[in-house]
């Protein structure tokens, strides 16, 4: 670049030299002409032409041997300054060749200045940041996939287990009556368990497909349905009860939003203690509708409560038996509720048992409503302690 440079402007100096030296040369000599003193000059042309042919050569040739001793160094500087240039792109090539599917943890050195190439540096580091963080939760996603069909095909084989072990069992003699009529018990309550987790994988696959047809749904309805469906299971246990269902009207299917309430009051009566709490609260604040159901129980540690939202985990850290759960009560109420654009917390409880809050986007603004504070235990048909604001 600087040799074409160097050329281009020694041509024009050429040209323009040579249309302006003619005229200069003779003006001079008509000058100093008529000067006493001064030698005799040649014919005039004749000297003009002579003196711009010397000047011009000499120009030429003063310009050639400049423009040569002024490429080299301008070579080594420009070699120089170009590796300085590209240094950064050898790190970021040489980065790129060390990374693998199984190796992201490499990242480009981010150098000063703040220039082009630091930005191209730190945009590639939040590049590789991204699919690190992609890859992270595909292969999350593919063992919570494995860990789903492996727990599902053991809930399934389970009640098949036990209805073949029934049928062998009674069929091995010549069984009577009442042998008989305990194999169909059998068979009934394994069916029945078969059913309940169909019912619930099938809901749970709906459930992560989204919500179909949305209509206004009233939670504090569905609560007081679920709790006067379960009534005889609470007087049977002789929970204390308590109750403040204000208006909490979302925008939902009615069929799943019914199901995350049953499964919510279900799960707080399964995992509740004879002569416990269950205490329940709807309303609205800060533009969403909320949820909140507490029940006394086993004491649950704060780390454990993300356990609880595995499909097939009954109890902590376990996949415990409970009588009429198909382990899938919490993970297809957080199902529903990221269907409906909504957020669950689960807190545990101090003194035993959680308290589980459902928050949805409310259907209409309406005049917030405090929930009521349950994770104190309230005597049977007592109020709700004081109230305090969703967190």
């Amino acid at each position: 670049m600087v040799s074409a440079t160097g050329v281009v402007l020694t041509a024009l100096t050429y040209l323009l030299l040579r249309r302006r030296l003619g005229g200069r040369l003779g003006f001079y000599l008509h000058d100093t002409a008529g000067e006493p003193g001064a030698p005799p000059l040649p014919e005039l042309p004749a000297s003009v032409s002579g003196v711009r042919d010397v000047t011009l050569s000499a120009f030429l040739t003063q310009s050639a041997l400049a423009l040569a001793l002024l490429t080299v160094p301008a070579a080594l500087v420009a070699w120089l300054v170009a590796g300085r240039v590209l240094r950064p792109l050898r790190s970021v090539s040489a980065t790129a060749r060390r990374l693998s599917a199984e190796n992201l943890s490499e990242r480009v050195p981010v150098g000063t200045p703040t220039d082009e190439l630091t930005a191209l540096s730190a945009t590639i580091n939040d590049m590789l940041d991204r699919i690190q963080r992609g890859i992270a939760e595909r292969d999350r996603a593919l063992h919570s996939q494995r860990m789903f069909a492996a727990n599902a095909a053991h809930e399934l084989r389970t009640p098949l287990a036990t209805m073949r072990t029934a049928l062998d069992v009674t069929l091995e003699g010549e069984p009577d009556r009442a042998e008989l009529l305990a194999m169909a018990a059998d068979i009934s309550a394994a069916v029945t368990t078969s059913r309940r987790t169909l019912d619930g994988l099938l809901l749970l696959a709906r459930s992560q497909a989204g919500p179909g047809a949305r209509r206004p749904v009233d939670l504090a309805g569905l609560v007081t349905a679920a709790l006067g469906a379960r009534a005889e299971e609470v007087r049977a246990l002789g929970l204390g009860s308590a109750t403040d269902l204000r208006p909490a009207v979302v925008w939902g299917e009615p069929v799943l939003l019914e199901r995350l309430v049953d499964n919510l009051v279900g799960n707080a009566v399964r995992h509740n203690h004879p002569g416990g709490h269950l205490a329940a609260a709807t309303g609205t604040a800060g533009g969403e509708a909320y949820l909140r159901l507490a029940n006394s129980g086993p004491p649950i540690a704060a780390e454990e409560t993300a356990a609880l939202l595995e499909p097939f985990v009954r109890g902590v850290g376990a996949r415990l038996h409970a009588e009429g759960g198909s382990g899938l009560g919490l993970s297809l109420v957080q199902a529903v509720v990221t269907a409906h654009d909504g957020r669950l917390i689960p807190t545990p409880r101090p003194g035993g048992g959680l308290v589980v809050t459902v928050l949805l986007p409310a259907a209409s603004p309406a005049a917030p409503s405090a929930p009521a504070d349950l994770s104190a235990p309230a005597p049977p048909s007592a109020p709700p302690a004081a109230l305090a604001p969703p967190r």
